[in-house]
């Protein structure tokens, strides 16, 4: 079988290439080990992920009307339903896929391949010559080798969105995105949850001032938030999974129904047989690409997670689009000045361009302003006070350098934000930005206020 361009993986970064290089006029074959297109964020990440989280904050709002004279009876979950729920979201969009596949000609093929040069790969038992290829492979959950990995009461994050049952005391070992967004959801569904954290916060990518609402709502619902801390040993036990502790404020030992690992996840290069083709792999299996996507193969490109962090899957749909162009003859590259970072939680964080951290790492004269959404009017008749939107602008020309927003919608809401950042945008003109009122978006617009010293909601020292 001979094909132009071959495209190994068939997740967000694989399939989007696939479709742009075909609608560009290309022939495209598609290989994706699954049955289904999607990848881990279709089928086992963040779309189920956010299914199941949009449960939670329908159980949590249900909750926090009580103050307000609404009381709900305590809900009945039925396990089995949410599953076949959740799979069904999923499979919706896994058949839009398929379909967008047939409507653009694109040959997709279950199997898994395998480089055997830089102009062949075999799967399974058939061998493709390719003219140009593209990498699409992602990456998997990191496993502690130590970690009793063959108890199914050691679960993965994919093992966690399976939804075996409702453990009464969860462990999850790693404060990141992933780990706390499982928290979220079990913690919502009736377990008692225990966090550990090697490092001093939780999200540790994140400005402090941005974690700080969360970390004080979720020490208020959780067991216990252990920072600083390691988990030493796991060992399987009959009444559970023993975990011994290492750190100032965990205890010794402790024995939870179950355990989650969620210590952050691992490129596949090493799995696709890239190096018969000649292809660098670094020895953490991320493969080096320029600003085209193009390995040091020249006819060989690498999108998503396996090109290295973050590890996003609108970073990998942007790749994809950007290989496909260039493999079609289009004069394009990489130019994208950010790429946002969500964590949905319960209050969500966002944020994007330059963090706070690394704004004074990096020696940067900055202006911040801070709007506490205590002073939101939407924000209260929602009856979440404790957001904060951020925005860190340049001293001598006053464009947008970074923001970071904390509370409900943060990750819809930081969308003004990077478009702002890439139109090169100053704090005036999102002050001068007409927002809607009351809406939480306006917040934006407030916090720019803030900065310019025009703002009218809140009282400052007048400059």
């Amino acid at each position: 079988m001979n094909t132009q361009v071959w495209v190994l993986g068939g997740g967000p970064g694989g399939y989007t290439e696939s479709f742009r290089a075909a609608y560009l006029g290309k022939q495209v074959t598609l290989v994706e080990r699954y049955p289904v297109l999607g990848g881990v964020c279709l089928n086992v990440g963040c779309i189920p992920s956010k299914t199941l989280l949009h449960v939670a904050n329908v159980l949590n709002e249900a909750k926090e009307l009580s103050p307000a004279g609404i009381n709900f009876v305590q809900p009945e979950v039925n396990l089995e339903q949410l599953r076949d729920w959740k799979n069904k979201v999923s499979a919706q969009l896994n058949s839009g896929l398929a379909a967008l596949a047939k409507q653009r000609n694109v040959t997709v093929i279950q199997g898994t391949g395998q480089f055997v040069s830089d102009t062949q790969v075999q799967v399974d038992s058939q061998l493709i010559d390719f003219e140009q290829a593209i990498i699409a492979v992602g990456s998997q959950p990191v496993k502690i080798p130590s970690f009793p990995n063959d108890d199914p009461r050691l679960m993965d994050s994919t093992d966690a969105l399976n939804l075996e049952d409702i453990p009464k005391k969860l462990l999850i070992v790693g404060g990141g995105i992933i780990g706390l967004e499982m928290a979220t959801v079990y913690n919502a569904l009736g377990s008692k949850i225990t966090i550990v954290e090697m490092q001093e916060q939780i999200i540790p990518g994140c400005d402090k001032d941005l974690v700080r609402p969360l970390m004080t709502k979720i020490k208020k619902d959780y067991d216990n938030i252990f920072l600083d801390t390691c988990v030493k040993s796991i060992e399987a036990v009959t009444e559970g999974l023993k975990v011994t502790f290492e750190g100032q404020s965990a205890p010794e030992s402790e024995v939870f129904d179950k355990v989650l690992v969620a210590v952050g996840r691992r490129p596949n290069g090493h799995l696709c047989g890239a190096d018969k083709a000649g292809i660098t792999i670094d020895e953490r299996g991320f493969i080096p690409v320029d600003k085209q996507q193009r390995t040091n193969v020249s006819h060989i490109f690498a999108i998503g997670d396996v090109v290295g962090n973050p590890m996003l899957a609108h970073k990998a749909t942007h790749e994809g689009k950007i290989a496909a162009e260039v493999i079609s003859g289009l004069a394009t590259e990489w130019q994208a000045l950010t790429i946002p970072s969500v964590a949905y939680t319960d209050p969500e964080i966002a944020w994007m361009g330059l963090t706070e951290n690394d704004a004074k790492a990096q020696g940067i004269d900055y202006e911040k302003g801070a709007f506490p959404w205590a002073a939101s009017g939407r924000s209260l008749c929602i009856g979440r006070k404790e957001g904060m939107t951020k925005l860190l602008s340049d001293k001598k020309t006053g464009r947008i350098l970074g923001a970071g927003i904390v509370g409900t919608n943060a990750g819809e809401l930081i969308a003004e934000a990077v478009l702002a950042l890439e139109m090169g945008a100053t704090v005036e003109d999102l002050a001068l930005t007409v927002h809607a009122h009351p809406t939480l978006s306006e917040t934006l617009g407030l916090t720019a206020e803030m900065i310019e010293g025009t703002i009218t909601d809140l009282y400052i020292k007048k400059r």
